[in-house]
C-alpha cells in the first residue's frame, strides 16, 4: 500500500492565543489545522512555531501536537530554559490531560490502554500497534459521558508515554476511534465531525526558572 497524498496545508490565520506568558515560559492554545513546527517545503511553513518566533524571537519549542490536534502547548524563552523544561518532559514531570470525543460506547468507566506503538513506514505518517518491535505505549482514560443519541463517548486522555499519535491509535485500537479523525477513522467516524475531536485541555509542569508547580487550562471548543 503507498503512502496517504498529504492533505492540502490551510491553516487558520491569527496570532494564537496566549494562556501564560512571563520571561521564562510561554503556553499558547494552538488551533486545529495549524502545525506544531514548519514541515517540509515552503507550502507548510507556517507554523504555532514560527508565528510566535515572530512575536517573541527567542521562543523554542519543547514537545508538540497533531496538527490536527488543538490545544496547550508550552514554548522555552531561550537556551537555558529549554534545557530546563526538555529535562522536566523527559523526566517526566510534565502532566498532560486530554479530552476527545470518540465513536461508540465505551463500556468501562476507567482504564488504560498498555500497547505498543510503531511506525508504519508503508503507510506513513501512520502508527500502528506492534507486539514484537513496538515502544512501550501507555494512556490512561476516563469517561466523562456516554451520548446514546449519538453512540459516542466524551472522555479525558493521560498519556504516560508521549509516541506519535498515541492517542489516536489506542483509541482506534479499543474500537473506539476518535470522531473526525481523517487518517485513523473509518467513513463513519471520519464525517461525524468536521475537524478532529481531540485537545490539550490541562497542562501542569514545574517553571523552568523557580520550579514551581504550574497549572494550566484550556476548554475544548466541542
Amino acid at each position: 500500500m503507498s503512502a496517504l497524498p498529504p492533505p492540502v496545508y490551510a491553516p487558520p490565520p491569527g496570532p494564537p492565543r496566549i494562556v501564560f506568558q512571563d520571561e521564562a515560559l510561554i503556553v499558547l492554545d494552538k488551533p486545529a489545522g495549524l502545525l506544531s513546527v514548519p514541515g517540509r517545503g515552503p507550502a507548510h511553513a507556517d507554523s504555532l512555531a514560527s508565528r510566535v518566533q515572530a512575536m517573541f524571537p527567542d521562543a523554542r519549542i519543547v514537545h508538540r501536537l497533531d496538527m490536527a490536534t488543538s490545544g496547550l502547548i508550552a514554548m522555552a524563552r531561550g537556551a537555558a530554559m529549554e534545557r530546563a523544561l526538555s529535562i522536566a518532559f523527559q523526566q517526566r514531570q510534565v502532566e498532560k490531560r486530554y479530552v476527545a470525543v470518540v465513536a461508540g460506547q465505551i463500556v468501562a468507566d476507567s482504564g488504560e490502554i498498555d500497547l505498543p506503538l510503531i511506525a508504519d513506514w508503508p503507510n506513513r505518517p501512520r502508527q500502528k500497534v506492534d507486539f514484537e518491535l513496538g515502544k512501550p505505549s501507555l494512556t490512561g482514560f476516563e469517561v466523562l459521558a456516554r451520548d446514546t443519541a449519538r453512540n459516542a463517548s466524551r472522555v479525558a486522555l493521560y498519556p504516560h508515554t508521549g509516541r506519535s499519535h498515541q492517542l489516536r491509535v489506542h483509541l482506534l485500537a479499543i474500537g473506539h476511534p476518535i470522531l473526525g479523525d481523517d487518517l485513523y477513522g473509518d467513513a463513519a467516524s471520519r464525517g461525524a465531525a468536521p475537524r478532529l475531536l481531540l485537545h490539550a485541555t490541562a497542562l501542569a509542569l514545574p517553571h523552568p526558572r523557580t520550579g514551581a508547580l504550574l497549572r494550566l487550562s484550556s476548554p475544548p471548543a466541542f
